[in-house]
């Protein structure tokens, strides 16, 4: 089986940092592979509010992740902090790719890069909508 490959932007449009807690180490003492994917579902509620928005309200509609694929490149320890940077990418009708990377902050080291494939929901109607044009534009995609 092939590996995963994310190809990263250039540049990001978000970033925050978030330290590592113990509860988030393994009995490997590192960083456990669930406990990054919440680092960065807290990233990217911290990412969609920094635009005015929260995941269930982005100009009237929410978002559903679709898909998550996540590519590790170095152990990450108890008392680091991690940055992650956003950015949005791969634009269809009804959503998007939102990229991602986190960083050790003291030395830059990279830890992981991934992506969240998400799909903007109308959630009165329990169906799938478009992506709001004015998320677009915040985010570079128009």
């Amino acid at each position: 089986m092939p590996r995963i490959k994310i190809d990263l932007p250039e540049h990001f449009v978000f970033s925050t940092e978030v330290p590592i807690y113990i509860n988030h180490i393994n009995y490997g003492n590192h960083l456990d592979n669930a406990a990054l994917l919440m680092l960065v579902s807290e990233a990217r509620v911290r990412f969609f509010r920094s635009l005015g928005y929260s995941e269930l309200d982005v100009e009237g509609v929410g978002v559903i992740v679709a898909d998550v694929a996540a590519q590790y490149r170095s152990e990450a320890f108890h008392g680091e902090t991690l940055r992650i940077e956003f950015a949005a990418g791969d634009f269809h009708n009804h959503g998007c790719d939102l990229l991602w990377r986190l960083s050790d902050l003291a030395s830059g080291r990279e830890v992981a890069r991934g992506k969240h494939g998400i799909v903007f929901f109308d959630y009165a109607a329990r169906s799938k909508a478009v992506v709001p044009v004015a998320f677009l534009a915040k985010v570079g995609g128009a």
